[in-house]
């Protein structure tokens, strides 16, 4: 896991405090961090090369959400051969010892609705290609969130046509699978043309993977895919999906003594019927402990409140597990964002629906109007992580434990 991340528990800033002497709240907490600390950027990418190594001088150009630390894993790995770096990633997600470093160019982007900066950042990729001396072995590293941050559109497309665009299929809730494909009708560089840049040049490049299928030709919207037209000597190499993550979080439950159910196949539909269905599992098995990955989706209203995918199946899921009080649900995105909000999602319990009543929200209204951030700031059960190092599309965790029993079984194990 990257140092520039934190974790805490939600903290009410409205209806009244939420029971943050609730142990489960911490367990939900520990077992989505277990789950990102199996696909960190950093040290997925430093394993990776010490068990393949390339010779140096390497000249590195990492794009996505997971940029810098998939960078921070490289220097790791590479030492001295690591001659020359590009990084490209959303604002905020840099660390401290990124910034000012030799030999070191980091340029802050935007993100889910690329703007000038992505443009700008396109433009860069393209020259560091052009720039590539002929004895440097190129590493490219990307991850999810790279179709917003680079972009050198084709010609007669606008960044106004690609703003409209974006925001219109964000709205619309469309898959990410079908987003990407749809973007890279406008670019130059996106499915494989970057690649096709190369001219048939040895290259290396490794992926955290935020789509199904973990296809490097869908991931960033084939930034790096199977070059367009021309010879093709990318190695690939997908180093972290989400199916990692699922599993770190099980695991970590299991360790607690707990039995943990980890979702086979990963999740793919409307936020909403997924919180009926996740809830309806949960209340079904005979496990404590449910994690699925995958990513939802959510179709928004004209004026859409504050709030993100994970926001919306949360307060979704506080809506059915109301006066359960053996039922919790966390969802968070594995980037530590969720749509345009700094928030990771919500975790909330059988009480959070209660809590919005107190604050004078309703919850069919705050979901109706895609207004979820505020509602679970209200409640009390906003998540926030900060940048995370990783980015494999979302973890949902389930809990089904009565907190009187948590506590009896968190003071028999200390």
């Amino acid at each position: 896991m990257s140092d520039n991340r934190s974790a805490r528990a939600p903290v009410s800033r409205g209806s009244g405090p939420v029971d943050l002497g609730d142990p489960r709240r911490g367990l939900l907490l520990t077992w989505l961090k277990a789950g990102l600390e199996r696909v960190d950027g950093r040290r997925c990418v430093r394993e990776q090369l010490a068990r393949h190594p390339l010779a140096g001088p390497v000249w590195l150009a990492a794009v996505g959400k997971a940029a810098a630390a998939m960078a921070l894993g490289a220097r790791d790995a590479l030492g001295g051969s690591l001659a020359r770096s590009l990084i490209i990633t959303r604002d905020g997600h840099a660390p401290a010892e990124l910034l000012g470093a030799a030999a070191t160019e980091v340029l802050a982007s935007s993100h889910p609705v690329p703007d000038e900066r992505s443009l700008a950042a396109g433009a860069r990729l393209l020259e560091w290609v052009e720039e590539l001396p002929a004895a440097a072995q190129p590493l490219f590293l990307i991850s999810g969130g790279a179709s917003s941050l680079v972009e050198v559109l084709r010609t007669g497309t606008t960044l106004a046509d690609l703003e409209s665009f974006t925001a219109r299929e964000l709205a619309a809730g469309t898959a990410i699978g079908a987003l990407n494909a749809r973007r890279i009708a406008l670019s130059q560089i996106k499915g494989g043309r970057l690649t096709a840049r190369l001219k048939g040049r040895p290259a290396r490049a490794l992926f955290v993977s935020d789509v199904p299928g973990d296809d490097p030709a869908v991931i960033g919207s084939g930034l790096l895919g199977a070059a367009s037209e021309g010879p093709d000597r990318v190695q690939r190499e997908v180093i972290a999906s989400v199916d990692e993550a699922v599993a770190g979080a099980a695991h970590a439950a299991r360790a607690c003594g707990l039995k943990a159910h980890a979702a086979a196949r990963r999740f793919a539909d409307d936020a909403l019927r997924l919180a009926a269905r996740f809830t309806h599992e949960l209340r079904l098995t005979d496990s404590a402990v449910c994690v699925w990955g995958g990513e939802s989706t959510v179709q928004l209203p004209p004026r859409a409140g504050r709030g993100g995918r994970n926001q919306h199946l949360a307060l979704g899921a506080a809506r059915l597990i109301a006066g359960q009080t053996d039922l919790m649900l966390l969802a968070a995105g594995t980037d530590g964002t969720d749509g345009v909000t700094e928030d990771a999602g919500g975790l909330v319990d059988a009480d959070s629906c209660a809590r919005l009543a107190l604050g004078g929200l309703d919850v069919d209204l705050c979901l109706k109007g895609a207004d979820s951030g505020t509602a679970l700031e209200v409640s009390g059960d906003l998540v926030h992580l900060g940048p995370t190092g990783t980015n494999v599309g979302d973890l949902v965790i389930g809990l089904k434990l009565t907190v009187e029993m948590a506590r009896r079984f968190s003071r028999g194990r200390s």
